[in-house]
């Protein structure tokens, strides 16, 4: 472990065990504020500091294991004992990384997704389609739930645009990296000489606002209009104009949605998305400041940028941004994104925790 990591988490222990005595004095116990702001900082460390005792617990038999080395009779036994110790001290040390990565106050929020058909005409709406079938069985397989708010359908299969919003624990976290342009590469249906035809789609992913971050719109500023459902028709059709579009002038923002029957349902998550979005943008502009400064290993994120191709006749996936190919395409398709998920995590991390490193040595 790094000296200045070592320096670091030493000091985090001794604040916990202040923190821990001072919880324990009565003009604390009843001074509310304060008592409720020592018993916040003194949960948030709590992970550390136990992985950060671990460590040093395991440091000591380690130690132990070394003086008994000096023995010659137990020098086998000692060895043995040092080999495994030094096996937990690394994996000690990876999770005390991840603990010390600095964490983003989104994580945890539900996402509005965003899909549009890009390049490629029919194919892209079908594969924009695909997508969509992705990203559903995911949530499902992870335990969220996702609704539908706007869905334009393309005229062979598939759909121009699709936006959802999708609602767990820490959607964000897991699909914060999949904004961008997803490529893809197959013989279409329709393709009679089986030629290779490549299209696109574009992937954005907005962390729903909560009220206590929402940006202020004027009202003055947001254009509303109303229309009838493009639904599918049966029993569910809309037979009132209870969709919902909203333009924000300034911005040239446009949302909709459409999946309720109630007007006023549709205008408070149109609402709510148009907020997400404009949001998005502000936040957006920060990160082209800062990373202006040091480079991204994820990306940016970015419509315009490329970040993954699926190469259907070698059922191939390749993730761009960190040079990852796997060959199980159907899998991915079928909603088995953690192996893909899981890597940019790391990727990710490693980002961060070097940038934690850098700022260390200032």
């Amino acid at each position: 472990m790094q000296t200045s990591i070592f320096q670091k988490l030493t000091l985090i222990l001794e604040r916990h065990q202040e923190i821990a005595n001072l919880l324990a004095q009565p003009e604390v116990i009843n001074n509310q504020d304060r008592y409720r702001e020592l018993t916040k900082e003194y949960a948030a460390q709590a992970d550390l500091v136990n992985k950060f005792q671990k460590y040093l617990q395991n440091q000591e038999e380690m130690q132990a294991a070394k003086e008994m080395a000096r023995d010659a009779e137990l020098r086998e036994l000692a060895q043995d004992e040092l080999q495994e110790l030094n096996k937990k001290q690394e994996l000690i040390e990876d999770e005390i990384k991840a603990l010390l990565v600095p964490k983003d106050p989104n994580d945890h929020r539900n996402i509005f997704l965003e899909i549009r058909a890009g390049a490629g005409g029919d194919e892209a709406g079908i594969f924009a389609g695909d997508l969509f079938r992705m990203y559903s069985r995911y949530a499902e397989d992870q335990g969220w739930r996702a609704e539908v708010l706007s869905i334009h359908e393309s005229e062979r299969g598939g759909y121009k645009e699709v936006i959802c919003r999708v609602i767990g624990k820490d959607v964000y976290s897991r699909l914060k990296f999949e904004s961008g342009v997803h490529r893809v590469q197959r013989v279409p249906e329709t393709e009679a000489q089986g030629r290779i035809h490549t299209s696109t789609c574009t992937v954005a992913v907005f962390p729903e606002v909560e009220e206590i971050e929402s940006v202020n719109i004027n009202s003055t500023d947001l254009k509303v209009d109303t229309y009838r459902s493009s639904g599918a028709g049966g029993q569910h059709v809309n037979v009132t104009d209870s969709a919902v579009r909203i333009t924000h002038l300034p911005t040239g923002t446009i949302v909709e949605c459409q999946d309720e029957r109630s007007q006023h349902k549709n205008r408070a998550r149109a609402m709510s998305l148009l907020q997400a979005k404009i949001l998005a943008h502000e936040r957006e502009k920060q990160r082209r400041v800062e990373e202006a400064t040091r480079r991204n290993l994820i990306g940016s994120g970015d419509r315009s940028e490329k970040i993954r191709t699926y190469n259907f006749p070698q059922s191939r996936l390749t993730d761009h941004r960190i040079n990852l190919t796997v060959h199980s395409l159907d899998r991915i398709m079928d909603g088995d994104l953690n192996p893909i998920i899981e890597a940019l995590v790391r990727e990710y991390q490693a980002d961060q925790l070097a940038a934690f490193n850098e700022q260390d040595k200032k």
